[in-house]
């Protein structure tokens, strides 16, 4: 319901890109600026301009961007690669990680400044196994969601089926739990 509600959502998972494919993909790249590099290519950054990005495992992101991504955050302005001229964003940023970022910061594997910048709300969440009472609501939700994608109707898990799910740790979270309703109403 805020002021960015309307405008562009834009999200990227920054685990497993290379430091030059992340950089093309946040701040785009003009033609010419590398082999292959046939047309300009606008960033996210760009693309949600007054809007949000969203950036999923920020704490994989190398060491060369972070520099880059403090500026847009501390100055509302970065360069595309290839460009000499500076251009104005103004974003909201969400990020997400896995990892520890103090931690990260602590071995030099994420940029303090960086940390201090994205750390102004932090939202921790339990694994799914310290919040089992939340599985049969979850599993409802799935199910709607999965049999509304087949086309089925919705399914509902007996209260044995709850208890068997509910006894597992879940080390893959949500998304093992997602792919288990899958599997589940494969068979």
């Amino acid at each position: 319901h805020g002021p960015r509600a309307s405008e562009p959502f834009v999200d990227l998972n920054c685990g497993g890109l290379s430091r030059e494919l992340l950089d093309t993909e946040l701040f785009g790249h003009e033609r010419g600026a590398f082999t292959g590099a046939v047309h300009s290519k606008s960033g996210l950054l760009e693309i949600a301009h007054k809007g949000t990005v969203f950036l999923d495992e920020i704490g994989d992101i190398d060491l060369q961007v972070q520099p880059k991504l403090l500026k847009v955050l501390e100055d509302k302005q970065f360069r595309r690669l290839g460009d000499v001229r500076d251009r104005r964003v103004d974003i909201r940023l969400v990020a997400a990680t896995h990892q520890d970022l103090a931690t990260l910061v602590r071995e030099k594997q994420f940029r303090e400044d960086l940390y201090f910048r994205i750390s102004t709300i932090r939202l921790t969440t339990p694994p799914l196994r310290q919040r089992v009472e939340d599985i049969p609501a979850l599993c409802t939700d799935l199910l709607g969601r999965l049999c509304a994608d087949l086309g089925s109707v919705p399914i509902e898990l007996c209260p044995g089926a709850v208890r068997a799910l509910q006894s597992y740790s879940w080390p893959g979270n949500i998304r093992e739990l997602r792919n288990v309703i899958r599997t589940a109403l494969a068979i």
